[in-house]
């Protein structure tokens, strides 16, 4: 099987690089005897969106936008435990704008679906206990409203993405610049709602160039790692404020601000874009919280502990185009607090820091082949309930057939998980994916 992988994987470097060289030879500069239309050779990158209209003026519609993501990978290049093919996302979005001043979001679908969570019948029914299929599940219902005559204050209210923190915290998966987005920038996620959405009351909109969101939601009750209060044990600490403390857990309170201070992007959805591949210049400083107050529970003495959930970040973004090509740029800082030093959920929460950078470079050459990006990231995670450090390294490639719509990337990771004790071995990955969105 590695053998395949491995044959599947040269192959297709083959064909990237078989790309590249036609991208540098078509590149050279021709006589004019013979200097040809270039545009010919360019698949077009317009896309027309899957669009409804419900009034001749077209101001009134529905929108709907479909996307897959499946992905080859050996996550643990050590051995064969990290194979797979995987159904990475497969979601349908649908927005309407039923009039000037209201709008209505649902979004669903399926993540990580592989042959160890499907289910033989695709209905769950089955008394296999070993049987934990990845369901198709609503992502997110809002309806928003509109409450002044410009962009300055709208008012939602469901099960939405409207989060706090960071730009990564609201990250959209349509047009990210790496493979995936960074895991520690949800990090609420499946602890006080359900996979980086919450149910509650939003508010957004912007203040000349100064964009905000800001959202009060109810939290979760069956938060990962979490229990009754007579299953967990003294000195245990875990997720379980709103399970344990009821009403004194009630309430997550979270927002986001960021300065636009070159080109303003777009209010009306929350997810964020990776990279606009050159067609837009921004620059932005941002800054975020989020607060669950009671959220974790230490038991001491056979009695629930209390402790605040409180995260703040500080990013700032760039995108902009550079010649005929364009750069992507990205920083973040973390600073986590779960309430107690000692908490931790595996690797992935912790309270602790954590930094975060990525840069892309796309390459300044167009043919009918599409076009590359190659692209690094880093990241740091230090979480006060391990003795060392765990860090990240990505190195990666974007082929853009026809721009975000139709690409390819193969991605290299290079992992060191948290530890104490005995340093544990560096995590080696590859991961090849197609990306299709309509």
């Amino acid at each position: 099987m590695r053998q395949t992988f491995t044959a599947l994987i040269l192959t297709l470097s083959v064909l990237l690089m078989s790309s590249f060289d036609t991208v540098l030879s078509d590149d050279k500069p021709k006589s004019d005897s013979t200097k040809d239309d270039n545009s010919k050779d360019v698949i077009p990158t317009e896309y027309k969106p899957l669009k409804l209209d419900l009034s001749d003026d077209g101001q009134k519609y529905i929108r709907f936008i479909l996307w897959n993501q499946f992905q080859i990978a050996d996550q643990n290049m050590a051995d064969d435990s990290g194979f797979g093919v995987n159904v990475r996302r497969a979601r349908l979005l649908a927005y309407a704008q039923i009039s000037e001043r209201f709008m209505v979001l649902t979004h669903f679908g399926v993540n990580n679906l592989n042959a160890y969570n499907m289910d033989p019948l695709g209905n769950r029914n089955t008394t296999d206990g070993t049987v934990n299929t990845s369901q198709l599940f609503l992502h997110d219902a809002w309806g928003e409203f509109k409450v002044s005559n410009n962009e300055t204050l709208y008012i939602g209210a469901g099960l939405h993405y409207w989060n706090g923190l960071s730009r990564m915290s609201n990250s959209g998966t349509l047009n990210m610049m790496t493979m995936d987005n960074y895991r520690q920038s949800w990090a609420s996620l499946g602890l006080s709602d359900q996979f980086g959405r919450h149910v509650g009351v939003y508010a957004k909109g912007f203040l000349g160039k100064l964009r905000y969101q800001v959202s009060i939601n109810e939290p979760i009750g069956n938060a990962l790692g979490s229990a009754d209060q007579d299953d967990l044990e003294n000195g245990s600490v875990s997720y379980s404020g709103r399970r344990v403390l009821g009403n004194d857990a009630k309430l997550v309170l979270q927002g986001y601000f960021e300065y636009n201070f070159l080109d303003k992007e777009s209010n009306k959805l929350p997810y964020r874009a990776g990279t606009y591949l050159g067609k837009k210049t921004v620059f932005n400083i941002g800054a975020g919280f989020f607060n669950h107050n009671n959220g974790v529970v230490k038991i001491e003495n056979d009695l629930p502990v209390g402790g605040d959930v409180n995260h703040f970040a500080v990013d700032s973004y760039y995108d902009a185009p550079v010649g005929n090509g364009a750069i992507n740029a990205y920083l973040a800082y973390y600073n986590f607090n779960y309430g107690f030093d000692e908490y931790h959920y595996g690797t992935t929460y912790g309270t602790g820091s954590s930094f975060y950078g990525q840069f892309g470079y796309l390459l300044p050459f167009e043919t009918k082949q599409g076009r590359m990006m190659p692209y690094l990231a880093y990241s740091t995670r230090n979480f006060t309930a391990f003795e060392n450090a765990g860090d990240g390294l990505q190195l990666g490639v974007n082929w853009f057939i026809n721009g975000h719509n139709a690409k390819l990337t193969m991605e290299y990771t290079n992992t060191q998980p948290n530890w104490t004790g005995d340093r544990p071995d560096r995590v080696h990955g590859f991961v090849f994916q197609t990306h299709i969105f309509l």
